[in-house]
């Protein structure tokens, strides 16, 4: 089998969805890795892995479970992993797949126990962190509201290692049409702020209930009439001499503290 090349029109096109205009456009982005490709592929949402020589070697039953599912699988040149991959050490091996968003009221729908709302989140490598928080505590679904990060970015992708597919994604741009729709779904809206009225550890009786959490930018945090909308406000109790957490950090101690209690025996 001849391995195609990086000027194949295949590869160009794929290598294009590096871009968030050509992921917009086409409906497709790429999975990078064996981690994401796999935990794509249960989705069924692949529509054609790219592999290298070396990766075939590294990951030879996964490519072939998914040439016997019917996926298509396609050997290229190493200088076209390379184009393919963004990291700096490509691993050879990339899916193309189909985008993963779903209209918020999907994710209402279903009668949601656990939200993580972040609120103008930017940075796509918090983003993926965040939704691999989300999975991990077994969060019902993860709404990006307001203008944020596309999670469909290969940064945001990898550092969800898997879990983009694994949790339900919607996009909110109206931030309050977002948060009626939440409130309208019967979830209490809780916001992070640290001159919060209550204290996390105190905060039980609420996090039995459906909630939704909000967790602010990483620069400016979350806005004030944002943080007014919110059903309570909650302050993470810091013991030491830190001034404040970052977003993955508060967000993995809220869900955590709502995961504990909504488990709880």
């Amino acid at each position: 089998m001849d391995a195609l090349s990086e000027r194949n029109p295949r590869v160009v096109s794929a290598v294009k969805l590096q871009r968030a205009a050509q992921r917009r456009k086409s409906g497709l982005f790429l999975a990078e890795g064996a981690n994401a490709v796999s935990a794509a592929l249960e989705t069924g949402r692949v529509r054609e892995i790219f592999y290298s020589l070396a990766a075939a070697g590294r990951e030879n039953a996964l490519i072939a479970g998914a040439a016997a599912d019917g996926v298509r699988t396609t050997l290229v040149s190493d200088r076209a992993a390379e184009h393919l991959g963004e990291t700096v050490t490509a691993p050879g091996l990339v899916a193309v797949c189909e985008l993963l968003d779903v209209p918020l009221g999907e994710i209402l729908d279903r009668g949601p126990r656990m939200l993580a709302v972040p609120v103008e989140i930017a940075e796509p490598g918090n983003a993926g962190t965040l939704i691999r928080v989300a999975d991990a505590v077994g969060a019902d679904g993860v709404v990006l509201a307001g203008e944020t990060v596309d999670p469909h970015n290969g940064k945001c992708v990898r550092a969800s290692a898997g879990s983009l597919f694994h949790v339900p994604v919607a996009r909110g741009r109206d931030i309050t049409a977002t948060l009626d729709a939440i409130s309208a779904a019967g979830v209490t809206i809780l916001a992070t702020a640290a001159n919060g009225e209550v204290d996390l550890d105190a905060a039980d009786d609420i996090l039995r209930g459906p909630v939704a959490w909000l967790f602010g930018n990483e620069a400016h945090g979350l806005d004030p009439a944002v943080a007014a909308r919110a059903d309570h406000r909650i302050r993470i109790p810091i013991h030491g001499r830190a001034e404040s957490l970052n977003l993955a950090a508060a967000a993995a101690i809220c869900l955590y503290a709502s995961a504990r209690v909504q488990h709880a025996k």
